[in-house]
C-alpha cells in the first residue's frame, strides 16, 4: 500500500472544479517553519489509553501537528475511524496498523466513508454563522446548500451566473470564501473587500463579473473560511456541501443539483426508515 506521508493527511477531492493553486514559495518556507514548531492544542479530548487514543498518537507519530478532527469505531472489526482533513483512515485497534482509503459496503452499496465524513463537514460548517455567508436564496427554500467559492475560479463564476435559475429551482445558495491562491494573494484581499462591503451580495456578483470590488478592510471571517476549506479536505472550487453534510461534485447545473438534492432527500429517508423500523 502506497501512503503519502505526511502529505496523505491532506485530502484532494476530484470532483472540484478549479484546483487550489500551490503554496508560493514563501507560503512554503512559512509551512515549513510551522511544522518543526510544536505541536497544536488539540480540540478533539480521548483517552490516551483507550483503542480511540492509541488510533490518534498514531496519527500525530506521522504528523504531529495534524489536526483530528473525529475518532470512533470503525465499521470493519479491529479498526477505528478517525477523520483528519477531510479523510478517512483506518487505525488498528493497537495503534499499528493504518489503511486508507474509501470503505465499500457491497451489500448496501453505501461508501461507508463518506458516512462519517458528512458528520464532521456538518459539525464543522454549523461553526459559521449565516450572518457570515453571502447567501442567495428564495423566500422559502426547498433545500439549502453551502458552497465554498472563489472569485477568480471559472466554474465558481459558471455558478453565480445561474443564482436566479438555481433559485427557481428551490435551492438557497450560502457562500463561505475559499480564495484559493491563499492568504497572501491578490484573490484573498478582493475576497476580503466583497466581506466588508455594504452590499456583500453585490460585491460578490461584480467580482465574479470581473469587476473592481474597492478595497474596505474590516474585521471579516474570510481567513476562517479558508482555514475551514482546508480542514474540510477542500482542493478546488466551487465544493457543495448540502445540509447534511454531503459533498456533491464541483460544478452542477441548476436542474442537475436538484435532482440530485431530490434523491439524497429520497434516500436519506429511507434509511431513517429502516433505521426506525
Amino acid at each position: 500500500m502506497k501512503l503519502l506521508l505526511p502529505a496523505m493527511l491532506i485530502a484532494s477531492f476530484s470532483l472540484t472544479a478549479c484546483a487550489q493553486a500551490p503554496a508560493p514559495d514563501a507560503q512554503r518556507d512559512a509551512d515549513a517553519t510551522a511544522a518543526s514548531g510544536p505541536a497544536p492544542a488539540s480540540r478533539l479530548h480521548v483517552d490516551p489509553a483507550s483503542a480511540d487514543g492509541r488510533a490518534v498518537e498514531a496519527i500525530r507519530k506521522i504528523n504531529p501537528r495534524v489536526e483530528v478532527d473525529a475518532v470512533g469505531a470503525a465499521p470493519i472489526e479491529g479498526f477505528r475511524e478517525v477523520i483528519v482533513s477531510g479523510q478517512v483512515l483506518y487505525v488498528s485497534d493497537d495503534g499499528r496498523y493504518l489503511l486508507q482509503g474509501s470503505l465499500f459496503d457491497i451489500e448496501q452499496r453505501r461508501d461507508l466513508s463518506e458516512v462519517g465524513l458528512a458528520k464532521v463537514r456538518r459539525a464543522l460548517l454549523a461553526e459559521v454563522p449565516e450572518s457570515d455567508r453571502i447567501v442567495f436564496g428564495p423566500p422559502a427554500p426547498t433545500y439549502t446548500v453551502t458552497v465554498f467559492t472563489d472569485v477568480e475560479c471559472g466554474y465558481c463564476r459558471k455558478l453565480h451566473q445561474e443564482i436566479d435559475e438555481y433559485n427557481r429551482q428551490g435551492i438557497a445558495i450560502q457562500y463561505v470564501a475559499f480564495p484559493r491562491m491563499g492568504p497572501a494573494s491578490e484573490d484573498f484581499r478582493t475576497m476580503e473587500a466583497v466581506w466588508c462591503a455594504e452590499d456583500r451580495k453585490q460585491a460578490l456578483t461584480d467580482a465574479k463579473a470581473g469587476k473592481t470590488v474597492p478595497s474596505r478592510r474590516c474585521t471579516n471571517p474570510v481567513a476562517m473560511h479558508y482555514e475551514l476549506g482546508q480542514r474540510i479536505g477542500l482542493s478546488g472550487t466551487p465544493l457543495i456541501i448540502a445540509e447534511d453534510g454531503t459533498q456533491l461534485p464541483g460544478y452542477m447545473p441548476p436542474a442537475a443539483l436538484r435532482a440530485a438534492l431530490d434523491d439524497l432527500a429520497k434516500n436519506n429517508g429511507s434509511a431513517a426508515a429502516t433505521i426506525g423500523g
